[in-house]
C-alpha cells in the first residue's frame, strides 16, 4: 500500500475530434465539413414517399474541437496525441480513444499500417514519444509497464497472454477505496526500451479476434485497451516520491447495422454484444451529461467499468470521432456526430498524484531521527549539557527518580531537575507509580517515603511489607482496633494524678484518698478506655 497526495487539478471537459475517412464517393451535397470552423453540417433531403405531413428533420449542424477531413497520420496524432502523451509524463492519467461505424478508420487511426513506418497510427507514436521523453530526463528513473486488454463479447482476454489462453474468468476489474480502477489477473510486462514496447504492441495485435462481413474485411470484433503504466522516481530528489501516471489507447469495436454488413451466425453475434455495449457507453455518457442524475450505471458493461476513470475521472480524455462520408452511411454519420456532441459535456477532474512509498518513507524517517539526535546531541555538548537521556529508561534510571521524587516530597531538595520532555514524562510516570502504591496500602507521606526507597528488584512500587509488631505494642493499654487509636504505654506504679471522684457530680467526693476508692478509680479509667 502507498499513500497518495495531490499536487495540482486540471479540470476540463472531454475534448472531442473528428476524422472523416478519405473516399472518392464523399457525400457532397449532404455533408458539409468545414475544418477551419471546426464544424460539419448535414442535410437530408424529405423523402417524398412518406406523405405531405412529413415531420423529418433535415438540418443538422455540430461544432466540435477540431475537424480533420483528409489529414495525414503525423497532423492527426500532432492534434490529438502529442498534448495527452505530454500530460502523462507529467504525471496525469490520459485516455485517447476511437468511436465510429464499423469501416470508418478506427484501427488504422490508432495502430494505423503495421507494415508501413509512415502511416502507424497513434499507439505506436505514443510509445515513440514516451520514450523520447524518458532520454530527455536522466535524473528521473522511469518505468514502463505495458498491458493489452480485449474485451470479446463480454469477456475479458489478456492479449500478452502466450497463445491468447488465459481464461476470462481470471480478469477482474475492481475499485479501490479512492474510486480508481485497476485490474487483477492481467498481465503487465515490463518494457525497458521502445523496441520492447513495440513487440509487446505487436503480439497483442496478432491475438486480436478480427472477423469479416460486407464493409469491413479486417473488421475488429472486440473493444481492445493498450496501456502504458509509467513510474518517475527522481534520481536527484527525495526518493519515496512516486509518479504515476496511464495512458489508455482505447480502439473501440465499430457499431453496426446487421442489414447492411450481412451478418450471420458468429459475426452476428459479435455484432449484438459489440451494440450493446456501445448502447451502454452512451448510456453512461447520458448520465454523466445529466445534472440531475445521482447513479452512473458504469457496472452495467466491463467497457464502462474498465473506463471509468476515463469517463468523468481522474484522467484527460480525448475521443477521434471517426465518419465515413459517404451518402449511404449517413444516418451512422448522424449519430456518430450526435454521441460525440454528447461526450463534449462530459467533464472530468485530472490530478497529478505523487505516490509516497512506504519503505522508502520509513528509510526517510530513520534517517532523519538519527541525523536530529545527532544535533541534539551537539547542542547539548556546547550547552554544557552531558548525560541528556532521549532514550527509554531501564529500571535502575527509574530508581534514581523514585529517590529524588523522594527527597523532594521529604524537602531535601527544593526543585527536580528537568533536563528535557522524556525527563518530564518519566517524572509524572513515577510519581504516579507511587502514589497509587500510597494510595493501596492507605498510608501518608511515610508510605511515600517506604515506596519511594525501594531498590530495583525488591518489593519497590509493587507492594511493601508491613511492619512488624513491636514488644512494646503488645504491652499497650487497651485493645487495638482498626482504624483507632493509642494513649501510650503506661508503668505498672502509674496512678491518677487526682482523685475521680473531684469534679464528677454524683459522686461521693469521700472516697477520695482510700486504696480501695484508688483500686475503683484505676479500675474506672481503664474500662473507660477500654470502651
Amino acid at each position: 500500500a502507498s499513500s497518495s497526495l495531490i499536487i495540482k487539478m486540471g479540470k476540463g471537459a472531454v475534448r472531442v475530434v473528428v476524422r472523416t475517412r478519405p473516399t472518392a464517393n464523399f457525400a457532397h451535397g449532404v455533408l458539409t465539413v468545414k475544418p477551419e470552423n471546426a464544424s460539419v453540417d448535414v442535410f437530408i433531403k424529405r423523402k417524398e414517399s412518406q406523405g405531405l405531413v412529413n415531420n423529418q428533420r433535415t438540418n443538422y449542424s455540430f461544432r466540435f474541437d477540431n475537424v480533420l477531413h483528409n489529414v495525414s497520420q503525423d497532423n492527426v496524432y500532432d492534434d490529438c496525441g502529442r498534448d495527452i502523451v505530454a500530460n502523462v509524463m507529467n504525471g496525469y492519467n490520459g485516455t485517447i480513444m476511437a468511436y465510429g461505424q464499423t469501416g470508418a478508420g478506427k484501427t488504422y487511426t490508432m495502430t494505423g499500417g503495421l507494415a508501413d513506418y509512415k502511416v502507424r497510427g497513434m499507439v505506436p507514436r505514443a510509445i515513440q514519444q514516451v520514450f523520447s521523453e524518458i532520454s530527455a530526463r536522466p535524473e528521473q528513473a522511469v518505468t514502463v509497464r505495458i498491458s493489452y486488454l480485449e474485451i470479446y463479447n463480454e469477456t475479458l482476454f489478456d492479449l500478452l497472454t502466450p497463445g491468447n489462453s488465459a481464461n476470462g474468468d481470471d480478469i477482474q476489474i475492481l475499485d479501490d477505496a479512492k474510486g480508481a480502477i485497476s485490474t487483477r489477473g492481467l498481465t503487465k510486462a515490463v518494457a525497458a526500451t521502445e523496441e520492447d514496447a513495440l513487440n509487446l504492441l505487436f503480439e497483442g495485435e496478432a491475438n486480436r479476434a478480427i472477423g469479416e462481413h460486407q464493409l469491413n474485411k479486417a473488421s475488429s470484433r472486440s473493444h481492445c485497451i493498450f496501456t502504458l503504466h509509467i513510474e518517475q522516481r527522481s534520481r536527484v530528489e527525495s526518493s519515496e516520491r512516486v509518479l504515476q501516471s496511464k495512458l489508455h489507447l482505447v480502439d473501440l469495436a465499430g457499431s453496426e447495422r446487421v442489414s447492411k454488413t450481412g451478418s450471420s451466425g458468429v459475426v452476428l453475434k459479435e455484432a449484438m454484444y459489440i451494440n450493446r455495449s456501445l448502447s451502454f457507453l452512451e448510456q453512461v455518457v447520458n448520465a454523466l451529461t445529466d445534472r440531475g442524475r445521482d447513479h452512473v450505471p458504469f457496472r452495467q458493461s466491463k467497457l464502462t467499468h474498465y473506463m471509468r476513470d476515463s469517463l468523468g475521472g481522474n484522467c484527460k480524455t480525448l475521443m477521434v470521432a471517426n465518419i465515413w462520408g459517404e451518402e449511404s452511411h449517413i444516418d451512422e454519420t448522424i449519430s456518430t456526430l450526435q454521441f460525440a456532441t454528447r461526450m463534449m459535456k462530459v467533464r472530468t477532474e485530472a490530478v497529478v498524484n505523487v505516490q509516497l512509498d512506504p519503505a522508502l518513507l520509513v528509510k526517510k524517517y530513520e534517517r532523519e531521527i538519527k541525523e536530529l539526535k545527532q544535533e541534539l546531541a551537539m547542542h547539548d555538548a556546547l550547552a554544557g549539557r552531558a548525560k541528556v537521556q532521549y532514550e527509554e529508561y531501564d529500571e535502575e534510571q527509574r530508581y534514581q527518580l523514585q529517590q529524588q521524587i523522594r527527597q523532594y516530597v521529604d524537602g531535601e531538595i527544593e526543585e527536580l531537575p528537568v533536563q528535557n520532555l522524556r525527563h518530564v514524562r518519566e517524572f509524572f510516570g513515577q510519581f504516579k507509580a507511587l502514589c497509587q502504591q500510597v494510595m493501596a496500602d492507605g498510608g501518608g507521606r511515610a508510605g511515600l517515603k517506604s515506596a519511594g526507597s525501594m531498590r530495583p528488584g525488591t518489593a519497590g512500587i509493587s507492594g511493601t511489607e508491613p511492619p512488624a509488631e513491636t514488644e512494646e505494642e503488645e504491652q499497650g493499654v487497651g485493645t487495638v482496633e482498626g482504624g483507632g487509636f493509642g494513649v501510650g504505654v503506661a508503668s505498672d506504679d502509674a496512678r491518677p494524678s487526682k482523685p475521680v471522684g473531684a469534679g464528677m457530680g454524683g459522686r461521693d467526693s469521700s472516697i477520695g484518698d482510700g486504696k480501695a476508692a484508688d483500686g475503683a478509680c484505676w479500675s474506672l479509667v481503664c474500662g473507660c478506655l477500654c470502651a
